[in-house]
């Protein structure tokens, strides 16, 4: 059955969904009813730590002499989601053990290998808000049938190490498949929170790891340029997406040593007008920034008027480049990043850039940016 609640974002309607977190607890629900009173249930009831109610189809059960086994369709609404319409599998069987509810991940079930994560090294990836939420849905599903001994819960999700290698988890230390996650239980569409706690999990990882200067970089451009050019490996920096102001306070508030950003010229020529969220739907002003750049670095008005009509920031910086004036204009935009970037951090620790165009290499450095990066090589080198 659908899940049919919607929120407005960007002025569309989309259908919100339901965690990986929702799923395991429905089907770990399901499956301790179905071992402790011997009948087949088709449906699970669950009320979400958001407090929205569940009603979640359960599918592909099998049973055995002492567990029950059975899944619930994952279903993330319209968010972009990789895990949507996969199956998330929960194992109900008696214990022995001390506890009374005892949470654990089997196949496809990342387990975390690093520290600073939500569960400690050595554990499932299944985060603190779904294990509560399973042990509340198997312990209500137990006192309905009058059971109070020990039972084991095993989550597994088959598709789930294939599917691992498109989020973020091998980057953090999470090995083997994916994580059950969820803070409220439902999965809201294109959600921005999402994504700056993505960024915050990352970040924590490596600073927990002992790196406290990061390197830091958008996106896949910022990935090879960093690769390509300056010799930094992938596993050696991590990304912010859109959210450069954001990276900065989390770096900040986790203390941090510094902070290197490399990113390309069409999203942090934004900087340099103190936008620190570049996704083009909040901002845009490329040419603006630029040509204003270009007129302080004395560029005549005929140039600042070609680069005002040019549809990309590449074919702004030709226009800089045969008038003899992409140098001026760059140190003008760097100057201003700079700036920016130290605003943003209060002056609490050295921010600094490097800004890079795929036509014409590395355009410019904040002042500290080579120094921050001769730091981090420095401890590469001792890895």
């Amino acid at each position: 059955m659908e899940f049919k609640e919607y929120v407005i974002r960007q002025n569309k309607k989309l259908r919100r969904g339901y965690t990986t977190g929702s799923c395991a607890a429905a089907a770990a629900k399901a499956a301790a009813g179905m071992l402790l009173s011997g009948s087949v249930v088709s449906q699970a009831e669950l009320v979400t730590p958001g407090g929205v109610r569940l009603d979640l189809e359960i599918e592909d059960i099998s049973r055995g002499p002492d567990y029950v086994s059975c899944a619930v369709r994952k279903d993330g609404g319209d968010d972009p989601d990789a895990t949507n319409g996969i199956l998330i599998y929960a194992r109900v069987e008696r214990s022995a053990g001390p506890e009374q509810v005892s949470i654990d991940g089997g196949r496809g079930v990342g387990r975390v290998t690093l520290p600073g994560l939500d569960q400690p090294v050595g554990a499932a990836a299944i985060n603190r808000v779904p294990r509560q939420m399973i042990r509340e849905a198997v312990l209500e599903a137990a006192g309905a049938c009058g059971y109070e001994g020990a039972l084991r819960v095993t989550v597994s999700v088959p598709e789930g190490e294939e599917i691992a290698e498109k989020t973020f988890n091998p980057r953090l230390g999470i090995l083997g498949g994916i994580s059950i996650l969820g803070t409220t239980g439902i999965v809201e569409p294109m959600s921005e929170e999402a994504l700056v706690k993505s960024i915050e999990v990352e970040m924590r990882v490596r600073l927990s790891g002992g790196n406290r200067r990061l390197v830091v970089i958008p996106g896949n451009y910022g990935a090879v340029f960093s690769k390509n050019e300056l010799g930094i490996r992938p596993e050696e920096a991590m990304k912010c997406s859109n959210y450069v102001g954001e990276t900065i306070d989390m770096a900040v508030a986790m203390g941090a040593e510094s902070l290197l950003f490399i990113g390309h010229i069409g999203k942090f020529i934004k900087l340099s007008g103190g936008i620190m969220n570049t996704h083009s739907r909040n901002s845009d002003s490329r040419m603006e920034l630029l040509s204003a750049a270009a007129l302080r670095g004395g560029a005549p008005l005929p140039v600042l008027r070609e680069v005002l009509e040019a549809a990309t920031t590449d074919e702004g910086l030709r226009i800089l480049k045969e008038a003899g004036f992409l140098e001026a204009a760059m140190d003008q935009v760097m100057e201003k990043i700079g700036f920016y970037l130290a605003h943003r951090s209060g002056g609490a620790i050295p921010v600094e850039a490097m800004v890079f165009s795929n036509l014409y290499g590395l355009l410019g450095k904040t002042k500290g940016a080579e120094a921050l990066l001769e730091e981090c090589r420095r401890r590469w080198r001792t890895e």
